[in-house]
This record gives C-alpha cells, sequence and structure tokens, in this order.
C-alpha cells in the first residue's frame, strides 16, 4: 500500500502531474518515489514502476538522479531466490534525510534522530519534573539535545516533528491545552523552530500514535482505524479511508472527555464522568489497589504480575468501562481496527479479550462488520516517537 499524506489526496501519480510542467512532474515522481521506499523498504525499478504506475525510462531518470545526489543506492538482495542474476535493490540511504521527532509526555521526553526509511539513528531521553516542565524548559533541553545528537550523528536535522498530549492547532502548532503538563497558550512550534532554525510541525500525541501504527505498526494495510492510548490521560486518533481525520484546524481526538459515567468523578475539562476518570492512570491504579500517583514502573509491573491469570477479577470494572468507551467509538467511527496503545499495551491478555468480546456483543457496527478488530500496538511507548517522525517527513520527503 502506498501512504499518502500531504496534498489534496487525490487520483496517484497520473492524476498528479496531469497537465503538470516536466520540473513538476519530476519533483512529484521523485517525491512519490521516495515515499514508496521510505515506507516499504527496498524494492526493484520494475516494482517502483508497477507500483506508481510510471514507465521505466522515467523510473531509471529519478532512481539515477538520487543515486547520484547519494539519496539512494543500487545493491543486489541478500537473499537471492531462483535461477539467473537477481535485480538489484534500490535502498534509501538513511542519512540523506534525517529528521528530529520529539515525544513530550507528562514524565518524560524522549527525542530521536531518524533516517529514510524510519531508522532511528540515535536517541536520548530525560524525566521532567514539576520545576523542568515548563515551555521554557523543554524547549531549552530538546535545543540543547538535539544540538548533541547532531554532531555525535555527524548528521543535520532537515525538518522536527514533536507530539505533545493535548489539544494542538495543526497549522502552526500552537498548543491551546495541556492539561495534564499544565500548559496552556504555547506558541510551541513558534518557539521550538525559533531556536532549532527548521520548520517544525506540532500534533495530538493521540494523532501520531495513530498515524505510526498506519505506517509501521500492525495497522499497515487498514483504511480505517482508531488509536487509543492511555497515559495520565486517554486521547485517540482516526484514520479514516487512508488518511488522518484531523477536524477543524486539527482539533480531533480528544476521545478521552466522552461522558460514559453520568454524574461521575469530576474531571479537570469541567465535566463529569469522562472515559478518561474511569480508564486513564488513576483509574487503573485504583483498580490494582495502589495510589493513584503510583511510578508507572509499578503500575506496570503489578499488570504484568496478572498476565497467568484467566480472569483477573481486579481489573473486571475496569474493562467494563474500557469497552463501554469503545462501544461507542466503534458505533460512531466504524474502524476495522483499534489499537490499544501506551499503558493499555500493559493490559493482560485475559482483559484485552474480555474488552474485545464485549465490544462484539455490545455494538451494532461491530457486529454488522463481522467483529471490529481490537488490538494492543506493537509500537508500545515509541508509537508517538515514529508518528512524530513520519510528521516530519512529510514535507521533507518533498524537498529532497
Amino acid at each position: 500500500m502506498n501512504r499518502t499524506w500531504g496534498g489534496d489526496g487525490g487520483g496517484g501519480p497520473s492524476a498528479a502531474t496531469a497537465g503538470a510542467r516536466p520540473d513538476e512532474a519530476r519533483r512529484h515522481n521523485r517525491a512519490a518515489l521516495l515515499r514508496r521506499l521510505h515506507v516499504d523498504g527496498p524494492c526493484t525499478r520494475a516494482t517502483l514502476a508497477s507500483e506508481l504506475g510510471l514507465n521505466r525510462s522515467t523510473i531509471k531518470a529519478v532512481v539515477d538522479g538520487l543515486a547520484e545526489a547519494g539519496v539512494v543506492t543500487e545493491a543486489l538482495p541478500v537473499q537471492r531466490n531462483g535461477a539467473g542474476r537477481p535485480s538489484l535493490m534500490v535502498l534509501p540511504e538513511p542519512e540523506a534525510a534525517v529528521v528530529l521527532a520529539v515525544d513530550v509526555r507528562v514524565e518524560q521526553v524522549s527525542m530521536s534522530m531518524v533516517g529514510i526509511g524510519g531508522q532511528m539513528l540515535g536517541r536520548h531521553s530525560w524525566n521532567l519534573h514539576h520545576r523542568t516542565r515548563t515551555p521554557g524548559e523543554v524547549i531549552t533541553h530538546v535545543a540543547e539535545s538535539a544540538q548533541l545528537l547532531s554532531e555525535e550523528l555527524a548528521v543535520t536535522a532537515q525538518g522536527v516533528g514533536v507530539s505533545v498530549p493535548g489539544v494542538v492547532r495543526s497549522d502552526d502548532g500552537f498548543v491551546h491545552e495541556a492539561p495534564n503538563l499544565g500548559w496552556r497558550d504555547v506558541a510551541l512550534g513558534r518557539r521550538l523552530g525559533a531556536v532549532l532554525k527548521v520548520p517544525v510541525q506540532v500534533a495530538n500525541d493521540a494523532e501520531l500514535g495513530a498515524l505510526a501504527e498506519h505506517v509501521r505498526g500492525d495497522a499497515r494495510d487498514v483504511d480505517d482505524l482508531v488509536y487509543i492510548s492511555a497515559d495520565k490521560g486517554v486521547g485517540g486518533g482516526v484514520i479514516s479511508a487512508g488518511r488522518p481525520l484531523r477536524g477543524t484546524r486539527g482539533y480531533v481526538g480528544e476521545i478521552g472527555h466522552l461522558v460514559v459515567r453520568p454524574g461521575g468523578r469530576p474531571c479537570y475539562c469541567g465535566s463529569r464522568g469522562c472515559w478518561e476518570t474511569e480508564v486513564g492512570e488513576a483509574a487503573l491504579c485504583r483498580a490494582l489497589g495502589l495510589p493513584e500517583d503510583a511510578p508507572r514502573g509499578v503500575v506496570v509491573a503489578e499488570l504484568r504480575s496478572l498476565e497467568g491469570a484467566e480472569q483477573p477479577g481486579r481489573l473486571d470494572d475496569f474493562a467494563t468501562w474500557l469497552a463501554t468507551g469503545l462501544i461507542t467509538v466503534v458505533n460512531m467511527m466504524a474502524p476495522e481496527l483499534v489499537v490499544l496503545g501506551d499503558l493499555f499495551t500493559a493490559l493482560p491478555p485475559a482483559v484485552v479479550a474480555k474488552v474485545r468480546t464485549m465490544v462484539h456483543e455490545r455494538s451494532l457496527v461491530s457486529r454488522a462488520v463481522g467483529g471490529t478488530r481490537i488490538e494492543t500496538s506493537p509500537l508500545g511507548r515509541d508509537a508517538k516517537l515514529v508518528g512524530a517522525a513520519e510528521l516530519a517527513f512529510e514535507p521533507v520527503l518533498v524537498a529532497v
């Protein structure tokens, strides 16, 4: 599947280049070829021609130009099948285009230099505390760490993608509110771009989790999916018809504020009984009999200790509330796949199976489609970092 994120999303190569000037067509073909290699990996020139709908002479010209620029190389495959000389494989050179991915969480910031093909060239992380959680402190530390990574790896980032657990305006990376960080009205995209001197794109963390799952996770061949993540709060990202569902100016995905229990616990958003209050980290701690502020490592260890239990009863109510919210999400969005990320990936398999069964039994849409798939993320805690890198690569691959 050739996944694209920028542009108007219509028509494929032939429609996009129809009537275009030769230089525009070349740029389009170059970007499409790089996107194919970046997402799906090395392949032959013949495969590129078939998948991109271009003739062999055009593919030859594009590959030769990229090879001359040091962006791709060609080599014999490591494993050979059949008789005769195997075809050369076109491979992206990871360091030919590099982006910086940043994942800002409530308790930690992770960042990585990522090359074409999604290869993480180097990474760094640090813990956040109340005094180091201010936007200024985070921006300063990101800039300093980016410089160190750049010098250590001898690479320069051509773009930056940032994941933030909050409400983010997509066109300029303005963070209206990130309650669990204590941020409000932070011009993160502009401020970080001014320091790093490269284009910076910022998005909601769950949206980037969905993007990561679609490009590099179990949802690679799924066009309609919902990604649900639990950290301090609960968020969601949606891929619809193969493209991110971003809503007005990017304000979509606050799934954690679906009201599932009217009159329930107060939520910082001003409502009561939000899904987040029933299945967020604090709720999971209560279900496990732990203090609500228990360290993440303790929570995960407690969940792992339940893995062998066929029916870990302590989590029965938690599973019911998780399923209750998912039923609404499935009925509204009709996804083929729901991916559970972050803290949800540590849930015992028996709990996930119970949630899956409840959704199948109680959702009209799930029954109609033969049972919506509900799986835990294979990307784990790296999902949002991977998504931030893919966000940054969108404009970079066009400019290489």
